[in-house]
């Protein structure tokens, strides 16, 4: 059978390439420059569809994507409201567990086929980023616990075990896909704070970010000015492989916001009310763009908020275009200067930035909202646009009681209402009436993003514990943050304390009630409501309240702001009139009222300044990778009990923990340490832990020979990284290494100093190691750029390296060095091992206090030699919790001790 192939011809808009200069020279990439097709219609085009137009105009082949579907996007004024079709192909993927179990299955199922027909099974690889978030099977089975955090894991991996195993099983099988194991984070915030690249380089080519997600709140990043929205698995997975999607061309409504929000009202107070505006408007496979002044007003975790309940108000997307605001955040989150110039550098460019004096966009339809008529409310009971006026709520819930069953009723009929089921409480005497809240969870992608709304909840907590206020026992109260950031802050600003004496610990890092895994209530509560037929309630800050989701016994569910949770959960009902009605009695017997603890938007304002910090990002996503124990312990693809097999060269038991001792090991200097390597500038990762070929003279080679594996069997040190044994001896074994103590050699060897041989890396690191000497390495700038490869930091750490005195640090690198307990040095400006006069051939100590507790992050310490020289460098420990990796001897000897001390 013959076979033919349709070749795609050059782009024919090469023309309007560009170069993208740097304002300090050189240059950042290219791009096609949408302003060079000097064609009036693109000014005019919203930001929203101008991403559209570029990815077009980028991926022209005229095979999968044509000249004509670039002209139908200009044109999208008259082509719009004619439903035609365009291919999009955006620049990556997302997915969380629930849906990317299946997604994996069949890319993993195609492979199979593949190669049965006798094709090459490797072509099926994602060709586009796939990040994968597992934060979907975590439940709160424990609540209002110091432990609940462990506990849950612990019943999230008993469940889940084989799911993990499978997925990790894919993360690895496949090129280009990320998973972000469980206890991480919420996928579309761990997207919003660390995913998001809102501007791609790759390979010199620069383009807008732009994303399909297999989970419908992937609109949350269109808060950060990235394209982004739901899809189904299969078009998420033809995305993977380069297929462009096919898409109706979408109408846009132009939402003008003006002024700004009064005085303690939230950015759940406002997603509601234009969730409630828009789903009236008719948005339903439309793009939503917002503009106006207010948009200067508006935080951008206020923008992710609305951007993010897109699907509850029908919109493909709520889009907020990239302004001062967007470059703030970026910065806040911890990406690079760098990156940010070149983000602000293209969207200029290409003008998609937004500076607030440009010539309006042409919408398909208006709106308009002036912030300061947004009033706090909340919505329910059944459905989130259904949105309901604080001031309003007690009319509206017995409005509720009485109305025919529906969206706003529940028919109960009038002598019933007053009804009171009386149990017992673990041996407490208890009392249930309808619309008692037995549910109150702080939760959901929606608004654990936000630092206003999170540290708001945070202030109500204080407040109320200051006054005496407490949280009725049988109401199950969760706190469960879409990333660790939020722990974080709530711990640096010494809030969370109040939080836990309400009952809201944290339960997990997941979407937990709000998808509903809200876990049981306690039996002597569902009796009570099933017994007595009593319309419990729930108040969640989530997105979605409909019928049956949050939990089987609770009939009316409200979403509100986490500050009104806690409010909620406080007055243990929702019918009551916040502002006539005591929320409760204080401790010398006095009222207090709703007024009483609700907190100011300018306290907010100073506890977000003061508690959420660049280096918590940071923190947080250079450890993300890392996992945690029960994950790092899965063994893959075998059976769910993974036993070593002593025989394996792909997986073996590696020697990490091996003389670990309850007792952390302490901080440790470096005394009369040779120098392994002397490197220059830019060491990469791939230097040090080659992802290729295994050469056959090398040290990896002679192991696999001794291990009975034949020559042709050896593959690459990237499928060998479940071992150990191999991965040491592929340590610093880049052919192409530079190593100055070689005098201008190149190869993986170095010289032994005190015999002066010139063995292998390994070889003469084992030397060192047998004779109880330590090791370090001289490095210039950016040591460990490229691909933040675990090995490289668990190679050298193997081959007994103390520590890394480097110009400077890829920061991720960085961050691993320290987690193998490794220390990173950074010389002093200006200086460096040539202008010192080092020659590698000296014997280094490195005075480390012998205590924690006189380590500060970032402190200086004197390096000496045996020459006579002594120099001053920066100890790279940037982070308090880096210090206590360090103390432990790594973070994984951390994570053992910590886990076994919170057991005891």
């Amino acid at each position: 059978m013959g076979t033919f192939i349709i070749s795609a011809s050059e782009n024919p808009f090469n023309t309007i390439l560009k170069t993208l200069e740097r304002p300090d020279g050189g240059e950042f990439g290219k791009y096609y420059c949408l302003p060079a097709l000097n064609d009036p219609r693109i000014d005019k085009l919203p930001y929203s569809i101008k991403i559209l137009l570029e990815s077009a105009i980028r991926n022209c082949d005229e095979f999968q994507v044509k000249s004509k579907d670039v002209e139908k996007i200009i044109d999208w004024e008259n082509t719009s409201p004619k439903q035609v079709e365009i291919p999009f192909k955006p620049a990556r993927v997302l997915l969380q567990d629930f849906t990317g179990v299946p997604a994996v299955v069949d890319l993993a199922c195609m492979r199979d086929a593949m190669n049965k027909l006798g094709g090459d099974s490797n072509q099926i690889n994602p060709l586009v980023p796939v990040d994968l978030v597992i934060d979907h099977s975590v439940q709160v089975d424990v609540a209002r616990s110091e432990n609940a955090v462990q506990a849950n894991m612990e019943l999230e991996f008993q469940r889940n075990k084989e799911r993990f195993a499978f997925l990790k099983w894919g993360s690895k099988g496949f090129d280009n896909m990320l998973v972000v194991p469980p206890g991480s984070g919420i996928v579309h915030q761990v997207n919003l704070e660390y995913l998001g690249r809102v501007v791609f380089n790759t390979n010199g080519m620069l383009y807008p970010d732009s994303v399909v997600g297999t989970d419908s709140h992937t609109t949350m990043i269109d808060g950060l000015g990235v394209a982004g929205w739901g899809v189904g698995g299969i078009e998420a997975e033809a995305a993977m492989l380069g297929q462009p999607m096919s898409m109706v061309l979408p109408g846009v409504v132009g939402f003008k916001l003006l002024g700004k929000l009064r005085d303690g009202v939230t950015a759940t107070d406002l997603v509601l009310t234009v969730t409630q505006m828009l789903r009236k408007h008719g948005v339903v496979g439309k793009f939503v763009e917002f503009y106006g002044e207010g948009m200067r007003e508006l935080s951008l975790a206020d923008r992710a908020t609305i951007a993010n309940m897109s699907p509850e108000y029908g919109a493909t997307m709520g889009f907020f275009p990239v302004d001062h605001v967007t470059l703030q955040y970026l910065q806040l989150t911890g990406r690079t200067n760098e990156t940010i110039a070149m983000i602000e550098s293209y969207l200029r460019a290409n003008k998609m930035f937004v500076d607030y004096n440009e010539i309006e966009k042409v919408y398909s339809s208006y709106l308009e909202l002036k912030l300061e008529e947004v009033e706090p409310c909340i919505s329910g009971p059944k459905r989130p646009h259904d949105r309901v006026p604080l001031k309003e709520m007690k009319a509206d819930w017995h409005a509720c009681l009485d109305n025919r069953v529906g969206f706003k009723g529940f028919a109960i009929p009038k002598e019933s209402q007053s009804k009171i089921a009386k149990f017992s409480f673990h041996g407490t005497p208890a009392e249930l009436r309808h619309g008692d809240v037995v549910i109150a969870a702080i939760t959901s992608c929606t608004n654990t993003s936000n630092p206003n709304v999170m540290l708001g909840a945070a202030l109500v907590a204080k407040k109320a514990c200051e006054l005496g206020l407490e949280v009725k026992p049988w109401i199950k109260t969760s706190l469960a943050p879409g990333s660790g950031v939020v722990t974080k802050y709530l711990q640096k600003s010494g809030l969370q304390k109040y939080l836990n004496q309400l009952g809201f610990h944290i339960v997990g890092y997941g979407c937990t009630t709000c998808i509903g895994n809200s876990g049981d209530i306690d039996e002597s509560v569902a009796s009570a409501i099933s017994e007595n037929d009593m319309v419990a309630a729930a108040v969640l800050s989530g997105n979605r309240n409909f019928e049956g989701r949050v939990h089987p016994l609770t009939r009316a569910n409200y979403l509100a702001s986490p500050p009104l949770v806690v409010a909620y959960a406080l007055a243990g009902t929702v019918d009551i009139d916040f502002e006539r009605e005591p929320i409760g009695t204080g401790k010398d017997g006095k009222k207090i009222f709703f007024r009483d603890i609700w907190p100011s938007s300018e306290e907010v304002a100073n506890v977000v300044q003061s508690s959420v910090l660049p280096d918590m990002f940071k923190a947080t996503y250079e450890a993300i990778t890392k996992g945690n124990p029960m994950w790092n312990q899965l063994s893959v693809p075998s059976s769910t009990l993974y036993s070593w097999d002593p025989t394996s060269t792909y997986i073996h038991e590696p020697p990490y923990f091996k003389d670990i001792t309850m007792s952390p090991p302490g901080p440790h200097g470096v005394k009369d340490a040779y120098c392994l390597l002397n490197f220059g500038d830019s060491i990469t990762t791939d230097h040090i832990s080659p992802a290729g070929s295994i050469h056959k003279d090398s040290p990896a080679a002679k192991y696999l020979l001794e291990h009975r594996v034949d020559r042709r069997d050896f593959n690459s040190y990237g499928s060998r990284r479940g071992n150990d044994e191999i991965m040491a001896r592929g340590t610093f074994a880049n052919i192409r290494l530079v190593n100055k103590l070689l005098k201008g050699e190149v190869g993986p060897k170095t010289i032994h100093i005190p015999s002066g041989e010139k063995l292998s890396v390994y070889d003469v690191a084992m030397r060192y190691k047998t004779a109880g000497q330590d090791t370090i390495i001289l490095a210039g700038a950016e040591y460990g750029s490229g691909s933040s490869r675990d090995w490289a930091a668990k190679g050298p750490m193997l081959l007994g390296v103390k520590a890394v005195i480097a110009k400077s640090f890829e920061r991720i690198h960085r961050s691993n060095l320290v987690g193998m307990g490794i220390i990173p040095l950074c010389f002093k400006s200006g200086e460096d091992a040539e202008t010192l006069g080092l020659t590698g051939q000296e014997r280094y100590t490195i005075d480390l206090p012998s205590s924690v507790n006189e380590l500060k992050p970032g402190q200086d310490v004197t390096v000496a030699t045996d020459s006579g020289k002594s120099f001053t460098c920066t100890v790279r420990f940037d982070t308090e919790v880096e210090l206590a990796y360090f103390n432990h001897g790594g973070i994984l000897q951390y994570v053992i001790r910590n886990l076994i001390c919170s057991k005891q």
